[in-house]
């Protein structure tokens, strides 16, 4: 029965993992990402760190492997959104 918890958690992972690849795509296609909060993003990274974390302590290799992808594709979306931010700064006068 284990090996069926570990697939349903891999399927899981996956499933989650993979809806933040769209948004990194986006961003990136567009080179923008004005629409991107940059405090949901950061609060959403250090969470998922913390699973990261919790995932190592407790050797759970589908929280491990979901949330090390995750954690790298949410900061490229705040990297990328930092970076475009500095290229093309808004005007913020209005």
């Amino acid at each position: 029965m284990q090996i069926d918890v570990d697939m349903l958690g891999f399927a899981a992972a996956s499933c989650t993992t993979c809806s933040f690849i769209p948004q990194v795509w986006l961003v990136w296609r567009e080179r923008a990402a004005a629409g991107i909060s940059t405090g949901m993003y950061s609060i959403f990274s250090f969470g998922v760190f913390l699973w990261l974390c919790y995932g190592v302590a407790i050797t759970a290799w589908p929280i491990i492997i979901a949330n090390t992808i995750t954690l790298l594709l949410a900061l490229s979306v705040l990297g990328m959104k930092w970076h475009f931010e500095r290229l093309a700064p808004e005007d913020r006068s209005v």
